[in-house]
């Protein structure tokens, strides 16, 4: 079977919609049961399978879906929010700029995309709505600026990549702080243009500012303390060197856990097993995919497919801006069909070693490929923030996408910068 032949197979298989684990883990032995002299029979493929789930790294995944479960129930984007608004919900785009930082602080806690969208969005939506938003504006901010969460550390898909490329993953978290702060001032930029042009509700706004400080700064910090102190204390675990990534994943969800139940008062014992049980459903479902992808990753490699396609590159552009551009373009794409996890998985060794025979460092690639990837959040077909920034408001995807559409703007905007200034990702290391 041709390499040819096996993606056109698996871009078939993504539009007729079958489950993203389903093809990996068929097309993984599939070369074998065609080709009975084929290197990789199916027992290799098992246990290349299980190797690839089999990693301390991966550990942290799982730990830090539960900690975002648990600080969604406990109500912890809605300290961080009412902290922010405190000091701009009566300047203009004041509440959306809120959102952001929020959406901001929130990734560096839950490391997910649609968790930052869901629990962020859930709860700041309906008050932007209450004080004359569109509706349609506020779920297409939520939506992009969700995506901040696989950008700001600790962010999961950063995990996969560094043990995809052999890296650091704490040097790749700390090197994720600028570039999800640029993007995220990109889309404040946007969100005060916005509502510069269409007006904001002046009167609304003045009553909600009003509300939020009746109690006092004072009141207000300490009631939010605790919440403003989890991504310090999760990241602060890594940079200092008292805690890996993985350890610091435990910590988080003891963390989310004691603040949750004991301090905010906003989690029950009976809330446990549901928040478990959903958190297991998540992980499993990630989980067999980084197995099958693992699987279909090891197919490619004896398929000659990173030489392949490193040659079909290097030989229709030549500069290393032209290759960065097809670079960009290919990821965008990719991440409009496919989830980040088996994005990373499969296209990083393949990816990776063209970008750095062009100098490009791997840290720095890291960062450009999970900003392209956390676009893919936000663009149609997969587009997974859509969906569940669309069932907190009923709003319809196709209407969510032309409001989306200046922030994606403004997120591509962002990653040029990103993509031809190395420093933005490297100047923390």
């Amino acid at each position: 079977m041709g390499l040819g032949a096996l993606f056109l197979l698996f871009f078939v298989m993504i539009v007729i919609s079958i489950p993203i684990g389903m093809i990996l883990a068929f097309l993984g032995v599939l070369p074998n049961l065609l080709d009975p002299w084929f290197a990789a029979d199916p027992q290799y493929i098992i246990r290349a399978m299980i190797s690839g789930v089999n990693s301390f790294p991966i550990l942290a995944v799982p730990m830090f879906i539960l900690s975002g479960n648990i600080m969604a129930k406990g109500k912890i984007s809605e300290k961080l929010f009412n902290f922010f608004s405190y000091f701009i919900a009566d300047k203009t785009a004041g509440l959306p700029i809120a959102t952001i930082v929020t959406c901001l602080f929130y990734g560096a806690i839950s490391g997910s995309g649609p968790a930052t969208t869901a629990a962020v969005g859930a709860m700041t939506i309906p008050i932007m709505v209450n004080l004359g938003y569109d509706v349609v504006f506020c779920t297409a901010l939520v939506a992009v600026a969700g995506g901040l969460g696989v950008i700001i550390p600790p962010s999961i898909p950063f995990i996969f990549y560094g043990q995809s490329a052999g890296v650091s993953v704490a040097n790749i978290f700390i090197a994720g702080i600028i570039p999800g702060l640029l993007i995220g001032l990109c889309l404040m930029l946007y969100a005060w243009y916005y509502c510069k042009k269409n007006g904001e509700d002046k009167a609304k706004l003045k009553e909600y500012e009003q509300k939020v400080r009746a109690n006092g700064l004072g009141k207000l910090f300490l009631d939010s303390f605790w919440a403003l102190l989890s991504p310090v204390i999760i990241l602060g675990s890594i940079y200092s060197g008292i805690a890996s990534p993985t350890e610091a994943a435990v910590i988080s969800v003891f963390y989310s856990l004691i603040v949750s139940a004991f301090v905010y008062k906003t989690l029950k014992l009976e809330d446990m097993k549901p928040l478990l049980i959903d958190s297991i459903k998540t992980y499993t479902t990630i989980l067999f995919i980084i197995a099958a992808a693992t699987g279909f990753a090891r197919i490619l490699t004896f398929m000659k497919a990173p030489e392949a396609i490193a040659n079909l590159i290097t030989g229709a552009v030549s500069s290393k801006v032209a290759v960065l551009i097809l670079i960009n373009l290919v990821l965008l794409f990719v991440g409009m069909v496919m989830d980040t996890t088996p994005a990373i998985l499969i296209l990083t060794p393949i990816m990776l070693p063209i970008a750095t025979s062009f100098g490009m460092d791997p840290i720095h690639f890291g960062i450009m490929m999970v900003v392209n990837l956390a676009i893919g959040f936000v663009t149609p077909p997969l587009g997974v923030n859509l969906f569940v920034a669309s069932s907190i408001t009923n709003v319809k995807i196709e209407d969510i996408v032309k409001k989306a559409i200046p922030f994606i703007v403004a997120f591509i905007f962002a990653l040029l910068l990103i993509t031809f200034i190395p420093q933005i990702s490297l100047a923390l290391l």
